[in-house]
């Protein structure tokens, strides 16, 4: 408990204690409180200098709001990076189950066209000079040579048609893989580069009021070290009141109150969602009737209606419901 806390508690429950006495010798048992308000701290997740404060202590702001931002030239050049090489490695995969290029399809197509061409002149000449030889009138070498000629022409083809057919294949099957596999870790690189430059801004969880701001632009804030105190719209403000002993048994959970203050509208109530088990502002010894009527028990209550329009740190008039 803050120092400031403490004073307040100890002012609230020594005015609880006096009005109470009254009040119950009235038979409306009436105390003291306060509303308090539960803050959310929001800080940065890494540390960094702070190069945008977009709100201000009074601001209301909408739910997902940007309220500061951070630093982030080394996150961007590191996302530039990571998608850079995503961009790379989705490209070797691509080339590797795509097969050849179509210029480079063309270029075997030439090839085969040229083996063919080969192929037949070689024929043809091994026809005449065969002819020839049958006759007598071409040696045997130059027949011999011809055949030698056919038979190169014909392995040529034979290999211009397998490198065409080969063009059209994907790579291997475990080449394939392994790039799928680097593209994938490419991939996770690119998103953790995006979640470290998401983290150097931050928005607001819920919708509410800026309380506070503790940095200003171009100073450094530690990592975790609050930059904005915000209070949501709702569920985030409470009644705080001290009940004495001698009326401890009338409160619990779910008994309603209401509740008064100085320029507020009638008929305000809250529900008690808490009461303390523990006694406050009394030492732990064996309590007499005279010490019991010294001890208060912090009570909470979670306002309704128009009580969620109360500030924190306005103070009530607290009375409990009859029959209580």
């Amino acid at each position: 408990m803050t120092s400031s806390r403490l004073a307040s508690s100890v002012f609230f429950a020594l005015i609880a204690a006096a009005v109470s006495a009254c009040g119950e010798k009235a038979g409306a048992p009436t105390m003291q409180g306060y509303i308090e308000g539960e803050y959310v701290l929001i800080g940065p997740e890494t540390g960094g200098r702070l190069t945008n404060l977009a709100v201000k202590r009074g601001d209301h702001v909408a739910a997902d709001a940007v309220l500061f931002e951070q630093d982030d030239r080394d996150e961007r050049s590191a996302l530039v990076e990571a998608e850079a090489k995503r961009a790379a490695g989705a490209a070797t995969l691509a080339d590797l189950k795509s097969g050849r290029r179509p210029e480079e399809i063309r270029v075997l197509d030439a090839q085969l066209a040229e083996a063919e061409a080969t192929l037949t002149a070689a024929q043809k000449a091994y026809d005449r000079y065969q002819a020839l030889s049958s006759k007598a009138v071409a040696s045997v070498a130059s027949l011999d040579q011809s055949t030698a000629d056919l038979d190169v022409a014909k392995a040529r083809v034979g290999a211009a048609r397998e490198n065409r057919a080969v063009a059209e294949l994907a790579a291997r099957p475990d080449a394939i893989d392994a790039a799928t596999q680097n593209l994938a870790a490419l991939d996770a690189a690119v998103q953790a580069a995006q979640t470290a430059l998401a983290r150097r801004s931050r928005s607001a969880p819920t919708a509410g009021r800026i309380e506070n701001t503790f940095y200003r632009v171009g100073e450094m804030v530690p990592a975790g070290q609050a930059v904005i105190s915000l209070l949501p719209e709702s569920g985030a403000r409470k009644v705080v009141f001290f009940v004495p002993e001698t009326s401890r048994s009338r409160v619990a959970p779910g008994t309603r109150i209401a509740i008064g203050c100085d320029g507020c509208a009638s008929g305000l109530a809250a529900t008690v969602s808490n009461v303390a088990t523990d006694a406050e502002f009394a030492p732990p010894v064996i309590y007499s009737k005279e010490s019991r009527a010294k001890l208060v028990f912090r009570v909470e209550a979670l306002p309704e209606g128009a009580a969620l329009q109360l500030d924190p740190g306005q103070p009530l008039d607290i009375t409990l419901a009859s029959g209580s």
